[in-house]
This record gives C-alpha cells, structure tokens and sequence, in this order.
C-alpha cells in the first residue's frame, strides 16, 4: 500500500475534535498511519489558515499554537513531506481539459502531487476527477467515509 497524501479537510478534521468527520478521519488514520501519510506546503498551510481564522469555531488558536501541534505531529516517523514538485502547466502530468471546475483546482493540483510520488490522495471529496491527472487510478485515490 502506498503513502497517502492527506488533503486539508482531512488534516483539519484529525486537529478539530469537533469537526463533523473527526471520528471517521481519525479511524482511516488508525487503520492506515503505519502505510506512510504525507502532507506538503499547500495542506499545511491551509490547515494552519483555517484553523487558525478567529472565525474558525471551537478552536481559539495562533498560528504559531497550530504550527507547533503540526510539527509535533509530524515528528512521527509514519509522516513524510513532499514538496510542491508539480505544476498544473505539466502537461505530461495533467490533462486541464479534464478539470471540472475552479473548485477542483487544488483537489487535482494533489491528486497529482500523489501520484508523482507513487502514492495516493486521502480526502473527502468525492468529485475529484481522475481523467485530470494523466496516469491516476482509483489506488491514487482514497475517498475516506466512502461507503
């Protein structure tokens, strides 16, 4: 099994015990943390973004407070960082006639991202469109809660 890619949803939804998926994020990631999870700077710092807007609900925190949960998180051996080593101007990996909509951009931008690094993309999101991403198969995709 490959090394998942956790979108910002999922992140948010393992940081916020209040958030709606908590239970279910937190489940797929017992079940799947020992397989490899990854993040890259555009999860973190949509994570650390929300998380850290005062209009967030439930958590009351700076980024640096958000930042420093991540790092301690992230120290665990389990976790690896890609970098952002795509571009959706790459041809040979992306296919933009295939992007559905201005809010598929960044779900495609990591569909990709994984699949460069031979790994998958954990989300919620259930319209992401694997045509968008030359080489994608349903492996490189992993729709958490989908029943």
């Amino acid at each position: 099994m490959s090394i998942a890619l956790l979108d910002v949803n999922v992140l948010i939804a393992l940081f916020d015990p209040a958030h709606i998926d908590h239970v279910e994020a937190h489940r797929w990631f017992g079940l799947n943390r020992k397989r490899g999870w990854a993040t890259c700077p555009i999860t973190i710092n949509g994570c650390v973004r929300i998380l850290s807007s005062p209009g967030y609900p439930g958590i009351n925190a700076s980024p640096a407070e958000i930042t420093a949960r991540m790092q301690a998180s992230f120290a665990n051996v389990d976790h690896h960082f890609w970098p952002d080593s795509v571009s959706l101007l790459d041809e040979a990996l992306f296919r933009p006639s295939m992007i559905t909509g201005h809010k598929n951009i960044t779900d495609v931008y990591l569909l990709g991202l994984a699949v460069r690094n031979h790994g998958r993309l954990a989300t919620f999101d259930q319209s992401i469109p694997l045509k968008a991403v030359h080489g994608a198969a349903p492996g490189n995709l992993v729709v958490i809660g989908n029943k």
